[in-house]
């Protein structure tokens, strides 16, 4: 142990003291700064000769720009190739993020202008991680070299995500000839990782109100990113589709709306963590109950706004679940003996084993309202508890030490339930008129599937629909071999597969048949999807991603004979036409139900099988032409009345 010691001295008394701190690389954003020391030994000294720490961890203004985007631009003046550019960063390069790699504008050029960037850029735009001296160094939220400490999700440094909750949903356009618009979700000031996806013909825009009462709009008229409130929005825009993203935390109060802009339903989800903004916060101690001698005194708890930094009314901390209002503390107070010349306590005189008198309140009342907004009320009085544990009421100043506890509060003050429409199902049939279904749910303030909603106002869950594919229809002045093909895909009823929570294969609709007359062939799309649960939407995969046999995608057709002549087929057509059905023919085969009644009553006769075309799912008798395919059982006779007839 003494050699170790001794050791780790000698390796430590060959470095000199460290040195001062440099300037800090950056005035603010997070730069970095370094302190070197000497080697005093002639020989090689273990360690390092260099340290370093972040500094100067404010925020920039929004005014200063992009730090990688400054060391681009400062090239701006110098020729490259002979030519000068405006030089734009390139971020997030997962091979070497600390070299400075800048694009020219209007260009697909791409450079790389230095080996290094500037000590305090950052590694990547989503993160805080710095480079330093060429090298990505991991920085925690916590802004120190080397710390793992992350956000939650509420912005929380090393946070437990108490301090907000998480808001998602689903919004539904409900289009009407007096309404030009309509507001989607009012999203509070310093929400965070908000998400808006808006499907269909309708279009987003903004509303905001910041602290201060400034009102303002914004269009969203154009995919971009840019800063609404000092809010950095990234809004993107399709022809069927609009995504609203915003990392926060918002600078103001945004109100996303909806603009009505075609005759379809649109859909709009959405996600954000939204801060508890009224917290409990306990009060200091009350004034002590006795001057002398002895006495208590208590803490409280009182709701404060975060935003406004008040004192507000309970009910808006007991809106949020998560709040939990702190129990009071009790501490002695004032234990000098009194003054001698009166021998008694002044304000109130309890001894240690004498409770404070205090507050009392009867349950609160049923609601006024099951949702909506209500009221309820309860009865306060003060009530001193003896010795003997007896209580009584005495006079309300004896409890003013404390505040009352009030008589009315409002209650229920969320939103009713109201009825959530899904998407529609796919048609019930491939070709002319069917039905087709909808999910119709009853959904809580939470987004949370409930009851309650009134069944007055429940929208339909099924309506008709028509396929624009025409059906077949038979022509029975067709002969058999050309009437057969026909009949088999008549009634070749396909069930409409629907998309599930696990990969499976979708087919869609038959395209018409290729020819008006004769033999053709049919075309449908098969694809692999997966059903999103939380946003309801169907995403495509990658064939392999789909397990099991994958339905056909081509198949021939028969539209009858041309020119109305009886139909005469080929062996190849022949092939192609029962070919094709080969699944379809594999549901009907041939099978023995019984014989038929003896030829004779007495003196020997025969019976013979008799032999039906089977549906082999439902085991229902079928058209012998479904069955033509299969092999036909050989005849079976048996005999049958062997006794002698009796002589005439």
């Amino acid at each position: 142990s003494s050699r170790t010691s001794r050791s780790e001295e000698d390796r430590d008394s060959l470095w000199d003291a460290w040195g001062s701190w440099s300037e800090c690389s950056r005035t603010c954003g997070g730069g970095a700064s370094y302190s070197l020391r000497r080697c005093l030994s002639s020989k090689t000294c273990e360690g390092r000769n260099i340290r370093y720490r972040t500094c100067s961890n404010v925020d920039c203004p929004p005014e200063a720009g992009d730090f990688r985007a400054q060391q681009c631009s400062a090239h701006n003046d110098v020729k490259y190739q002979g030519q000068l550019y405006e030089w734009l960063p390139v971020s997030n390069d997962p091979d070497n993020p600390c070299s400075l790699k800048c694009q020219a504008r209007g260009t697909a050029l791409v450079v790389e202008l230095a080996p290094k960037v500037l000590d305090g850029t950052r590694c990547y735009t989503e993160s805080l991680d710095m480079c330093i001296s060429g090298l990505c160094q991991i920085v925690g939220c916590d802004h120190q070299l080397g710390s793992a400490v992350k956000e939650d999700n509420c912005g929380v440094c090393n946070g437990d995500g108490s301090t907000c909750r998480l808001v998602r949903g689903q919004y539904k356009s409900q289009l009407s000839a007096s309404k030009l618009d309509d507001t989607v979700v009012a999203i509070p000031y310093g929400s965070r990782q908000i998400r808006l996806v808006l499907k269909g013909p309708d279009h987003l825009y903004l509303e905001t109100k910041t602290l201060q009462g400034v009102k303002s709009e914004n269009s969203l008229s154009t995919t971009g990113s840019f800063l609404v409130e000092n809010s950095s929005i990234d809004f993107q825009k399709f022809p069927d589709k609009e995504i609203l993203r915003i990392s926060g935390p918002l600078a103001a109060d945004f109100t996303v709306k909806i603009h009505y802009a075609g005759a379809a339903d649109s859909s709009v989800q959405f996600i954000f963590y939204q801060p508890i903004i009224h917290r409990w916060r306990e009060t200091d101690f009350f004034p002590c109950s006795a001057s002398c001698g002895g006495g208590y005194q208590l803490t409280s708890a009182e709701c404060f706004d975060l935003r406004s930094n008040r004192v507000v009314a309970d009910q808006y901390c007991h809106y949020y679940p998560e709040n939990i209002k702190p129990k009071p503390k009790l501490q002695e107070c004032n234990l000098d003996p009194c003054p001698a010349s009166d021998g008694y306590k002044q304000i109130m005189p309890y001894d240690l084993y004498h409770p404070l008198p205090r507050w009392e309140s009867t349950p609160w009342t049923a609601c006024s309202s099951s949702c909506g907004g209500g009221i309820q009320s309860r009865s306060v009085s003060c009530v001193e508890e003896d010795i003997q544990g007896h209580i009584s009421p005495v006079e309300e100043w004896k409890c003013m030490y404390t505040p009352k506890m009030p008589v009315v509060q409002p209650c229920n003050i969320f939103d009713c339930p109201k009825w959530l429409a899904q998407e529609w199902s796919p048609c019930t049939v491939t070709c002319g008129q069917g039905l087709r279904y909808r999910v119709v749910l009853c959904i809580d303030h939470r987004g949370m599937h409930t009851g309650g909603c009134s069944t007055k106002t429940k929208p339909h869950i099924k309506e008709e629909c028509v396929v624009p594919t025409p059906c077949y229809k038979p022509k029975e002045k067709l002969p058999m071999e050309a009437k057969l093909p026909w009949y088999k895909q008549a009634q070749e009823l396909e069930e409409g597969t629907a998309v599930s929570e696990e990969p499976s294969f979708i087919p869609e609709a038959w395209s018409t048949c290729s020819v008006t007359c004769g033999v053709g062939s049919q075309m449908r799309l098969v694809k692999c999807q997966v059903l999103l649960s939380f946003s309801q939407s169907v995403a495509d995969l990658p064939m392999d991603e789909c397990e099991g046999p994958k339905p056909v995608s081509h198949r021939a057709c028969y539209s009858g004979p041309c020119s109305g002549e009886a139909a005469e087929y080929t062996p190849e057509e022949t092939q192609l036409l029962y070919g094709s059905l080969q699944e379809f023919d594999e549901l009907y085969d041939w099978e023995y139900e019984g014989f038929t009644e003896c030829s004779e009553s007495c003196g020997g006769g025969v019976q013979e099988a008799v032999v039906t075309c089977l549906n082999k799912q439902t085991r229902e008798i079928a058209d012998d032409a479904l069955c033509v395919s299969s092999r036909r059982p050989p005849q079976l006779l048996k005999s049958c009345s062997l006794d002698p007839c009796p002589p005439r």
